[in-house]
């Protein structure tokens, strides 16, 4: 029997989670692994490229600021943000779609909430699909603990987009599932040989965000032996960031360092194709960490910095270096090692581009489609 599974996104603007899910959902309806849809709670580009990807999608718009319950939010904003979320959470259980699906999976924390309504009004499981690590270093000691009580309460089955991850949640009996963020694996522009390095270009992927480090990477690299010719910042400034990106600007300004600020690109191949070294440097551990795969798949040679998911990526020496988040020292120290090495690098990117590999889309979505098969199975055995 083919499942009918809904995927439910509290927001249209791309960042990680919701790129991850696009990709899950275009090799699950790619492989007829599963009927897809998707329901976003704004228009905007992540519903066009469902769309655009033939991915049957509907947007149910409610009194809800995406921005409502970010981190940082007061007590009052947030309670009004969680009101909002369960009036459109009830308005969604009665959507044909939902209403047609055997299950229902929740790809953030604020879907979940929306989800826990819109499934039980259906009469449906809900799977929550976990891209944060419900911790207190990221959400704060209160919200975690909240977050994670909810998942365990109203959730029948977890997708954790890594061990560590999976590793802060409260799943109780409930089944869970390692489903690690696939990466399309298609042809990539061509590159050239890694630079000298003199001229080796650096590049750091992802949203412009004070957790994701990359002041700690313009300072690094000030510090090197052997500055790049140039440094790549790939990703716009989403969710309130923007004075973030500005004050990247002149912290680049003040330390001389050349760098390209992209914005937001909707395919960011051609950038680390032209990029030797990838630079991950999130300050917090990362839920996963997409991006060091993305720059693995691209010939990139990789620094990944560590507690978190990128330790389940990279083999350190192997198929690219560690360096322990925030560790300005130790981040220099792997620059200097891979821009006075174009033989290292190399190396490293070959067998990056070997690793990558691991993390086939088309893998994950064959284990997703698998793990809710079981929960719709438990849903029918129940129901006997």
């Amino acid at each position: 029997m083919t499942i009918r599974a809904v995927f439910l996104a509290h927001t249209a603007t791309p960042s990680g989670a919701e790129l991850a899910t696009l990709r899950l959902a275009s090799a699950l309806r790619a492989e007829r692994l599963a009927e897809v849809a998707t329901i976003y709670t704004e228009d905007g580009p992540m519903a066009e490229r469902t769309r655009a990807r033939g991915i049957d999608t509907h947007v149910v718009r409610g009194a809800f600021d995406s921005r409502a319950m970010t981190i940082g939010s007061g007590p009052l904003r947030l309670l009004a943000g969680a009101v909002a979320l369960l009036r459109l959470g009830w308005t969604l259980g009665a959507h044909p779609a939902v209403g047609q699906a055997d299950v229902l999976v929740a790809e953030s924390t604020k879907a979940l909430v929306m989800g826990a309504v819109a499934a039980r009004r259906a009469g449906i499981p809900l799977v929550w699909q976990v891209h944060d690590r419900i911790a207190a270093d990221y959400f704060g000691r209160p919200t975690a603990l909240v977050i994670g009580l909810l998942g365990r309460v109203v959730a029948q089955g977890f997708l954790a987009n890594s061990r560590t991850t999976s590793a802060t949640l409260r799943t109780g009996r409930r089944p869970a599932e390692i489903a690690y963020p696939g990466v399309e694996l298609g042809p990539l522009p061509p590159r050239a040989a890694q630079r000298d390095p003199e001229e080796t270009v650096v590049a750091v992927l992802g949203r412009l965000a004070p957790w994701k480090g990359q002041d700690v990477l313009l300072r690094a690299v000030a510090a090197t032996r052997i500055r790049p010719r140039r440094v790549l910042l790939i990703g716009g400034a989403f969710f309130d960031e923007e004075p973030y990106a500005a004050e990247l600007d002149r912290l680049a300004a003040y330390l001389g360092i050349p760098v390209t600020r992209t914005g937001h690109v909707d395919d960011p191949r051609p950038y680390l194709c032209d990029a030797d070294i990838l630079v991950h440097c999130s300050v917090l551990p990362e839920p996963f960490g997409q991006v060091v795969v993305e720059g693995m798949h691209a010939g990139c040679a990789v620094i990944a910095s560590g507690p978190g998911g990128p330790d389940e990526i990279v083999h350190a020496g192997v198929d690219g270096l560690l360096v322990p988040g925030g560790d300005e020292a130790a981040l220099t120290a792997a620059l200097d090692s891979l821009i006075a090495d174009p033989d290292l690098r190399t190396r490293l990117a070959a067998a990056g581009r070997g690793r990558a590999a691991d993390f086939d889309v088309a893998v994950t979505a064959r284990s997703v489609a698998a793990f809710l098969g079981r929960i719709v199975q438990r849903r029918d055995a129940a129901h006997v």
